[in-house]
């Protein structure tokens, strides 16, 4: 189980982890990034946080 944090003074709502890892994320009512799950057997989450513009996503 991986602990996942988004960083909602960081986060701009582009929506890139939502699109590409949707079991994990969404994009909330407030315009921002949320976690909705902490594991996922279909995408990378590592990979996916790697890929947030303005990095506000943290795996450990």
């Amino acid at each position: 189980m991986a602990n996942i944090k988004i960083d909602e003074s960081t986060c701009t709502g582009c929506g890139l982890c939502a699109a590409n890892c949707p079991d994990v994320f969404e994009v909330g009512d407030d315009g921002l990034a949320h976690v909705i799950s902490d594991k996922c057997t279909s995408c990378d989450i590592k990979e996916i946080a790697d890929q947030c513009p303005v990095n506000a996503i943290t795996v450990q």
